[in-house]
């Protein structure tokens, strides 16, 4: 895939706060990236100024091999989604989503021809004349995302599209979007804060943290590899410890020696440990055992999740563990139950602090 997007040493300020320090990233083209982060990190600002509704203080963006960095936002190519749906209330389904191509005055009968195609697309056919106030919020939200798409846009810009509708709708809509973004090949940057949408829709998450770049890459890189204590930590559940350099293959947390198959060079380190990669140990036999004692058993269906005060060397910590539920039940494992736990080398990954 070919460069679509670049953006370059972008700074925002707003009076003496600077929201964006220094931002740069490229899309390719028809990928699918969001910009994960909490609130208040700068995403939706660097959103808004990738859309031209915020001007950068500093910095260039690019698209299409063409600079935009100056355009007002309707002489640049793309479409928008709010997260407020951001409809016409006043407009039928159809009229919304004609809106745009209408000033553009494109004819009627091509209007007529895409607006049906749209509809079909976002499975609102019978829909057609109703009103936003006669639609449910992933109605409303699908007329929005079809209205956003009606010009053909080569960027589509995706502003928390989900965070307003309940989890059932969330996680159906989630799958719609980038399915469609998938059939239709259009470059797609969308900007959440939930952790399970940019694990599930991006093929590529640029998190931010204090409007600077965090971490980028894969769902799949961003949680397996975590290169902060940041990352590991906003991106699933973690343990994160405290450590000190024993070896280059070994290290020690409150005051028990462990090993590591990461090659450590720190002195003082900071450990991130995934409750999945935390197991029970039965013979004993495994690497770095610790004992144990079941403290909390939280049921979450086919998962339950631990939480298991144990004994390291000088001082107890508590661990985040999940395991099967059938496993649990199986091996009669109960609140207060005595376990020996099992950190694998593999499992004990440095991160920065």
């Amino acid at each position: 895939m070919e460069q679509y997007l670049s953006v370059k040493n972008i700074n925002k300020y707003f009076g003496d706060f600077q929201a964006l320090n220094n931002v740069s990233f490229d899309v390719k083209e028809g990928e699918f990236v969001c910009i994960l982060g909490p609130s208040g990190c700068g995403k939706t600002t660097l959103l808004r100024v990738i859309a031209g509704l915020e001007s950068q203080s500093e910095g260039l963006i690019n698209q299409n091999n063409k600079d935009i960095s100056l355009l007002p936002p309707d002489q640049r190519d793309f479409g928008i989604v709010f997260q407020s749906y951001a409809l016409f209330p006043n407009l039928s389904v159809k009229n919304n989503i004609s809106f745009g191509l209408k000033t553009r005055k494109q004819n009627k009968e091509t209007i007529d021809k895409r607006v049906d195609e749209l509809l079909e697309l976002v499975g609102l056919s019978d829909h057609i004349n109703k009103f936003s106030a006669q639609l449910s919020g992933g109605e409303q939200q699908r007329v929005a995302l079809a209205r956003a798409l009606a010009p053909s846009p080569g960027l589509l810009l995706l502003d928390e599209p989900l965070s307003a509708l309940d989890a059932k709708v969330r996680q159906h809509l989630r799958l719609e979007i980038k399915n469609l973004q998938r059939q239709l090949g259009v470059t797609t940057i969308m900007v959440t804060h939930d952790q399970e949408e940019a694990l599930t829709m991006a093929d590529r998450i640029i998190l931010m943290n204090n409007g600077v770049i965090e971490q980028e890459g894969s769902p799949q890189d961003l949680y397996s590899k975590p290169e902060t204590a940041f990352s590991a930590n906003f991106i699933g559940t973690t343990n994160l410890f405290k450590a000190k350099r024993i070896s280059e293959n070994s290290l020690e947390i409150n005051g028990s020696t462990l090993e590591c198959n990461e090659n450590i060079k720190d002195d003082l380190l900071t450990i991130t440990i995934r409750p999945e990669d935390i197991k029970i140990s039965k013979t004993g036999n495994e690497k770095n055992i610790l004992k144990g004692t079941i403290k909390e058993l939280e049921f979450l269906g086919s998962n339950i999740r631990g939480h298991i005060a144990v004994d390291f060397k000088s001082e107890k910590a508590n661990i985040i563990c999940n395991f099967a539920s059938e496993y649990i039940l199986n091996n009669n494992i109960q609140n207060n139950s005595s376990v020996n736990i099992s950190l694998q080398p593999h499992a004990l990954k440095v991160v920065k602090a």
